[in-house]
C-alpha cells in the first residue's frame, strides 16, 4: 500500500504553526470562564455558598443551578433507534447542565465563574464552598449491578438503563448444546480517555443584532454541533452559528457539545460579552467522553472438523453517570451489525446491557464497539484452534464467508456488500511469514524473550450517520478560487488534500486553487453528517465526484458559446473543451475566470448523494515479544492487509490504518482510565499516570491493499478511519495470549503492562 506522494497540503500550515485551533481565537473585551467541578463521585449537595467567589477581584458573575433555572437549558437525549427486550425504551437519566441536588461523578460541573482574566476566574472558582453528604459509590459493573447498590438515578432501577438482544436465542442455544466442542471467553476492554492533542476550548458570544449565538469550538461537524447546541439552548437551529476551526484530534469526543458550551453561550448573551475558556488536560481526563469500558462474555460451539455452529455473546457496557448522545447506541448497534464477523454460522445471539456507574459518561470512541465485537469473536476462534490443535489461519479458512456469497445477509439482517476474506487471509499469512514463526520464536527464547504471534480477520461497518443524504457544494469566489463546502470537520483526515485532488482529477482545475470549507456557517445551506463512522470519504467524496461532473457539464454550454460551436460538437478531456476535429479549444479554468464577478457564478453547484454504508475488512498479524525478567512488551512485527475499497489517496489511507492500529495497541499495552473503587476518584488523570503508546511500542508495521470496490457509493470506497483500530485490538491481544500461553498463562486481560505481564508469568511459573 505504500506509495510515494507529496503528503497532505494542510501539513504546510500545521507544521509551521499556522493552524488556528479554538484557543487561538479571541475577541475584544472578552471575559473568561472557569468551572468548579465535583470532587466527590456521588453525593448530595447540601449547600453551595458562592459569596466569597463573587467578591474576588475581576469576577463578573458566578452561576450555579439556581441561576439558570427557567432558562430552558437542557442536555440532549441519547440516540436510540430501536427498543430493548420486551419492547422497552432506553431509560434516560436527567442531567442538569449545572449539578442541582446531587453530583454523580468526579468532574461534574457544579458552578461557572466568569471573570476578566482566566486566572481570576480559576482562583474564584476554588473559593466556592460546597457542602456534600456522601452517597454509596458504584465503580464498575459488578458494584453497580449488586443487589444492595441503590439506584444512581431514581428512574433507573438496578442501574441498567437499556437491555437489548438480537439474533435467535433459542436457535443459538440449541446449536451450542449439540456442538461437540464449546469454548468460552470473557474479555475486559478497559475504559480509555480520548486524549486528543488539543484540549477542549470554547469562544462563545451572542450577537443581539442578528439574535445569533456564535461559537468556536472543536467539532467533528459544524451542522451536528449547531443542531445539538440549539436543542440544549431551546432555540431554533438557525439561531446558532458554529464557526470554522482547526481541530487537533477528535476520536469521537468532539461530536456532541458538552455542558460548558451551552452554559457559556447562555452567559455570553446574559452578560453581553464574549467568553473564552480553555480546558486543562486534567479537566479533559475527568470530563471528556471516555471510550470502551466493556466486558464481553462469549461462547462458540463447533464440530470435530472445526465447523462453527453458533456464537453467543453477552455484553456489559459502562455508560457512566449520564448518557452521551451516541454511546449506548454505538456500543449496541455496531456489535449487532458485525455479529459473527466474517464467519458463516447456523445461528447467533447477542445481548447488551448499558450500566449506569459513578464515572464520566462514555461515548463513541474510535471504533465504538466494533473492536470489542471483533475481539470476542477472534478470541473465541483462537481458543477453538487450541482445542482442535489446528493452525489458527486454517481454522478461519474453513469458516469464512466465501466471496461468491456476496452480498451476504447476516443473522442480524446486516448486508455485507462486498469482500474477499480468503484473499485477505492468504496474503496476510504470506506477507507476515506466518509459517516460519517457529524459528523466530526459538531465536527470541535464546535472548530471554517470550515471542507470540496472533492473527485476526474482521469486518466493520462504515458510513451511515443518521442522515438520509449528504450534500456538498463547489462555488467560485471573486478570484476564481474553487471553494469546496461540506458539513464534516476534519480532525486529521486530510480533507484539504483528498477532495481538491478528487475534483481536480475530474475537472482538470488546479488543486492549489481550491479551498476546502468544512462546516462554514457562511457557506451555502447544505445538509449532511459529521465526521463520524469512517463515512466522509465515501459520502462527501461521492458528492464531490457528482458535483465536479456537473461543473464540467455546465461548462460545456459556456465553452460552446465561447468557441462558437454547437455543444454537440464539443468534447472535454484533461481540463479542456475542444471542438471535435479542430484545434479550437478553451480550458475550464479560463471559463471560470471569464465569469468571475458575477452575482452567482454559472459553475456553482450543489450536489447530493444518499447516505451510504460499506463494510471494510482485513486480516492482520502481530508478533509480540515479552521480556521475561521485566515484563516489558513490544510489538516487533505487524502485517495488515485491508479492504478499504477503492483508495482515494493510498498514503492517507495507510496513515489512517497506522493510526488506528497504534490506537488499539496503546489500549492493549497500557491505556486504562481507571477509578478508585471505593472513593470514585480517578487514578489516571494525567499523562504521569495514564500510559500513552510511544513510537517504540510497535515496530515493523507494514500495510497492504486487498481492496474490493463497494457498490454502495459512486467511488467504490469504504471507510478507513476506524478499520485499523478494529483489527488492532484482537490481533495484538491474540499475540499477547499466544506468548503467555507458552509460559503457562491460561487467561489474561488488558492492559498488558509490564507489571501485570511479569506477575502473570511468574504466577504461572510457581504453579
Amino acid at each position: 500500500m505504500t506509495t510515494k506522494m507529496a503528503g497532505r497540503r494542510e501539513d504546510r500550515r500545521f507544521v509551521t504553526g499556522h493552524g488556528r485551533y479554538s484557543s487561538d481565537w479571541s475577541l475584544p473585551g472578552q471575559l473568561y470562564a472557569s468551572f468548579r467541578r465535583a470532587d466527590h463521585a456521588h453525593a448530595t449537595i447540601r449547600k453551595i455558598d458562592k459569596s466569597a467567589a463573587e467578591k474576588c477581584p475581576g469576577v463578573v458573575a458566578v452561576f450555579v443551578n439556581n441561576d439558570i433555572e427557567g432558562a430552558g437549558l437542557r442536555e440532549i437525549p441519547p440516540m436510540m433507534p430501536f427498543t430493548g427486550r420486551g419492547g422497552a425504551k432506553i431509560l434516560v437519566p436527567e442531567r442538569p447542565l449545572l449539578a442541582h441536588d446531587r453530583v454523580r461523578f468526579v468532574g461534574e460541573v457544579v458552578a461557572m465563574v466568569i471573570a476578566t482574566t482566566a486566572h481570576e476566574a480559576a482562583d474564584a472558582a476554588e473559593l466556592i464552598d460546597i457542602d456534600y453528604e456522601d452517597l454509596p459509590v458504584a465503580i464498575g459493573y459488578d458494584k453497580a449491578l449488586a443487589s444492595d447498590m441503590p439506584a444512581i438515578h431514581a428512574n433507573i432501577p438496578g442501574n441498567v438503563c437499556f437491555d437489548v438482544e438480537y439474533g435467535d436465542q433459542a436457535k443459538a442455544g440449541a446449536a451450542i448444546e449439540r456442538a461437540e466442542h464449546v469454548v468460552r471467553v470473557t474479555i475486559e476492554s478497559p475504559r480509555v480517555a480520548p486524549t486528543p492533542m488539543e484540549p477542549r476550548a470554547v469562544l462563545a458570544w451572542y450577537d443581539p443584532g442578528t439574535e445569533h449565538y456564535e461559537i468556536r469550538c472543536g467539532n467533528q461537524g459544524g451542522l451536528a454541533m449547531r443542531d445539538a447546541l440549539a436543542a440544549m439552548l431551546g432555540v431554533p437551529p438557525a439561531s446558532v452559528r458554529v464557526h470554522m476551526v482547526d481541530v487537533g484530534g477528535a476520536f469521537g469526543a468532539r461530536t456532541q457539545p458538552f455542558p460548558e458550551n451551552a452554559l457559556m453561550l447562555h452567559a455570553a448573551k446574559k452578560l453581553g460579552k464574549p467568553i473564552k475558556w480553555t480546558s486543562t488536560r486534567s479537566e479533559d481526563f475527568l470530563t471528556d467522553f471516555h471510550g470502551r469500558a466493556i466486558r464481553v462474555s462469549g461462547e462458540l460451539g463447533f464440530d470435530k472438523n472445526g465447523k462453527f455452529l453458533a456464537f453467543r455473546t453477552n455484553w456489559l457496557c459502562d455508560s457512566g453517570a449520564y448518557l452521551s448522545s451516541a454511546g449506548a447506541m454505538t456500543n449496541t448497534s455496531n456489535g449487532m451489525s458485525i455479529s459473527s464477523g466474517v464467519y458463516e454460522v447456523e445461528a447467533f445471539y447477542g445481548r447488551h446491557r448499558q450500566v449506569i456507574t459513578n464515572t464520566a459518561p462514555t461515548s463513541a470512541f474510535r471504533g465504538a464497539g466494533r473492536p470489542e465485537a471483533a475481539l470476542i469473536i477472534e478470541r473465541l476462534v483462537d481458543q477453538a484452534a487450541q482445542v482442535l490443535k489446528l493452525d489458527a489461519f486454517e481454522l478461519r479458512r474453513r469458516n469464512l464467508i466465501p466471496k461468491v456469497k456476496m452480498p451476504y445477509k447476516t443473522h442480524t439482517n446486516t448486508v455485507f456488500e462486498s469482500g474477499d476474506f480468503l484473499a485477505l487471509v492468504d496474503r496476510a499469512e504470506r506477507e507476515s511469514g506466518w509459517r516460519e514463526f517457529a524459528a523466530r520464536h526459538a531465536a527470541a527464547a535464546k535472548n530471554g524473550k517470550l515471542r507470540g504471534i496472533g492473527c485476526a480477520v474482521f469486518i466493520e461497518p462504515s458510513g451511515g450517520g443518521g442522515v438520509p443524504k449528504d450534500q456538498v457544494a463547489i462555488q467560485f469566489d471573486g478570484k476564481g478560487i474553487a471553494r469546496l463546502y461540506l458539513t464534516a470537520t476534519a480532525s486529521g483526515q486530510g480533507y484539504e488534500t483528498v477532495f481538491p485532488d478528487l475534483v481536480a482529477g475530474i475537472t482538470g482545475l488546479d488543486p492549489e486553487r481550491m479551498e476546502v470549507r468544512a462546516s462554514d456557517p457562511d457557506g451555502p445551506a447544505i445538509m449532511g453528517a459529521a465526521a463520524i463512522g469512517s463515512r466522509t470519504g465515501m459520502t462527501a467524496g461521492s458528492g464531490f465526484k457528482v458535483a465536479a461532473e456537473e461543473v464540467v457539464k455546465k461548462g460545456l454550454a459556456l465553452a460552446a458559446e465561447a468557441l462558437e460551436a454547437s455543444p454537440l460538437d464539443v468534447e472535454f478531456r484533461d481540463g479542456r473543451y475542444t471542438v471535435k476535429g479542430t484545434d479550437k479549444t478553451i480550458a475550464l479554468s479560463d471559463i471560470v475566470m471569464r465569469h468571475v464577478g458575477a452575482a452567482i457564478h454559472p459553475l456553482d453547484t450543489i450536489s447530493e448523494v444518499p447516505a451510504a454504508r460499506a463494510f471494510p475488512s482485513g486480516a492482520h498479524v502481530a508478533e509480540v515479544e515479552i521480556d521475561v525478567e521485566t515484563g516489558a512488551a513490544e510489538v516487533v512485527a505487524y502485517t495488515a492487509v485491508d479492504d478499504c475499497g477503492n483508495l482515494l489517496n493510498p498514503q492517507l489511507v495507510e496513515g489512517q490504518l497506522h493510526g488506528g492500529i497504534v490506537h488499539s495497541a496503546g489500549h492493549v499495552f497500557g491505556e486504562d482510565c481507571h477509578y478508585d473503587e471505593e472513593s470514585g476518584q480517578m487514578l489516571a488523570g494525567s499523562f504521569t499516570d495514564y500510559i500513552m503508546p510511544r513510537a517504540d511500542l510497535l515496530r515493523g508495521l507494514r500495510a497492504f491493499d486487498g481492496g474490493v470496490p463497494s457498490p454502495n457509493n459512486f467511488l467504490g470506497a469504504k471507510g478507513a478511519g476506524e478499520s485499523g483500530a478494529v483489527g488492532g485490538l484482537p490481533t495484538c491481544m491474540n499475540a499477547v495470549a499466544d506468548a503467555l500461553r507458552r509460559a503457562g498463562v491460561d487467561h489474561f486481560d488488558m492492559p498488558a503492562t509490564p507489571g501485570r505481564l511479569w506477575t502473570a508469568i511468574n504466577r504461572a511459573a510457581r504453579r
